[in-house]
């Protein structure tokens, strides 16, 4: 027990190090391209010199030891090195800059203290975006203060930097999830191109829509952790993806995201147990893991992403909507059509019609089709409802490219999914879906 005691006392103030280490990036509006140099000289410090004594004994991990070098200090130096390059030299702004070191360093903080009472669940993911958020918004707000700017303009700008902490804290836990510790640079320079971005696009925001997402993602996420509908790393995934659209497209596209997470997610739990006797249950009771989320969601973050920066894009905003909806729309019908078609007997294959065993990769049933072509229909109405530029006309077009990526996928399944994956597979029909849907909106202007 002392020797656990001691490990974790060890961890917390290795994380405690880093911390420090990563707070002395807020000295980047002052100290200009020293803040590069700075970093690298820690960096070589770390190889070549640093081989034993105080500093070495903090920062080490048990990799570290075995070589006497301090290479995760290295990587961490050199990753915030580079991304100082991009703030000093190609115009990333030193606030995201700064925002980006602070989020892995506390939030690694954060989740070390919380594994000192739940090492495992939900807990220590929370615990990383909280401290990683904090201190982000902290380190946003010392940046414009350095930078001459009133307690007034700190105020206003309290919504876009706690949309950009909460963002890159966010998918930092996602990625510190699915990684190893090792790849933490990898997390950090994900980060920061993640908020380069938003920064760019200079979404105007306010206190209370920035509350309300933050609180509504907050909720849904839990929700779908605490219901066993997602995992820890797809809950956080679709945490991601509903607080950016949020954000970037309105509460419409909102209505249109959560009702795809709702229905999908009580589709996967229906029945579980006969789906789990007859072989064609999802893993992990059910639970949507990261990768399951993004094959489904991916096209239609990507479409919030470009609607966002609409403005320097050639093609009309409205395009991105019905690339939204439609990619949705087929994972609907995808979803539908396999959670609940495959509760019924008789499946055929979709290239031969021949009879297959169910969960047949490919295998359709006329059951699943009326249920897919519901749930795109479903997709297809709200969208119509919450958008009335939209309307019956572009509903249709909505449900028909559901329908298509429905189709896509089976056809896919039936011939190529052994080499592209399930996920691969989702991807691709989605990605036909809002294809479909784009190029039919801006053929016939609606």
């Amino acid at each position: 027990m002392l020797g656990y005691r001691g490990s974790v006392a060890s961890s917390i103030r290795r994380a405690g190090a880093f911390a420090l280490c990563g707070t002395l990036s807020i000295a980047a509006p002052a100290v200009g391209r020293g803040t590069v140099v700075f970093f690298a000289a820690v960096a070589a410090a770390s190889l070549f010199v640093i081989d034993e004594g105080f500093l070495f004994d903090l920062f080490a991990r048990s990799a570290d030891r075995e070589d006497r070098t301090l290479y995760s200090l290295a990587a961490f130096s050199l990753a915030v090195a580079g991304l100082a390059i991009l703030a000093t030299l190609f115009g990333m702004s030193v606030s995201v800059f700064v925002a980006s070191v602070l989020v892995l360093s506390y939030g690694n903080l954060g989740e070390r203290i919380v594994r000192t009472r739940r090492h495992s669940g939900a807990a220590p993911a929370v615990g990383f975006v909280v401290g990683g958020t904090l201190a982000a918004v902290a380190g946003q707000a010392a940046v414009l203060a350095i930078e001459g700017a009133s307690t007034a303009a700190v105020v206003d700008a309290l919504p876009t930097i706690s949309f950009l902490a909460a963002s890159g804290a966010l998918l930092g836990a996602l990625l510190r999830t699915v990684l190893f510790a090792r790849d933490d640079p990898l997390t950090m320079l994900s980060v920061g191109l993640l908020l380069w971005f938003f920064a760019e696009i200079s979404v105007p925001l306010s206190a209370l829509d920035v509350a309300i997402a933050l609180s509504l993602t907050a909720t849904l996420g839990a929700l779908s952790y605490g219901l066993g509908t997602a995992s820890v790393a797809g809950a956080l995934t679709g945490t991601v993806l509903v607080l950016s659209t949020i954000v970037l497209g309105g509460y419409d596209w909102f209505a249109i995201l959560v009702t795809f997470f709702g229905v999908g997610s009580l589709a996967a739990k229906y029945r579980l147990e006969e789906k789990r006797e007859r072989g064609i249950a999802e893993p992990n009771e059910g639970a949507r893991g990261s990768a399951n989320v993004l094959a489904n969601a991916a096209v239609a973050l990507g479409a919030v992403l470009a609607f966002a920066a609409s403005s320097l894009l050639p093609v009309a905003p409205a395009a991105f909507l019905f690339a939204f909806s439609g990619s949705l729309a087929a994972a609907m019908a995808d979803t539908l059509s396999s959670e609940l078609g495959g509760l019924f007997d008789g499946p055929r294959l979709v290239t031969t019609f021949e009879h297959v065993p169910p969960g047949t990769d490919g295998g359709v049933t006329w059951q699943g089709e009326l249920a897919g072509l519901a749930g795109a229909t479903l997709i297809a109405a709200i969208t119509g409802g919450v958008f009335e530029s939209v309307g019956v006309p572009g509903a249709i077009v909505i449900a028909a490219a559901g329908a298509v990526g429905m189709t896509v996928d089976s056809l896919l399944g039936a011939t190529i999914e052994p080499r592209l994956g399930n996920q691969g597979v989702n991807f691709l029909a989605t990605l036909a879906a809002a294809l479909v849907a784009t190029v039919t909106v801006l053929a016939v202007g609606l």
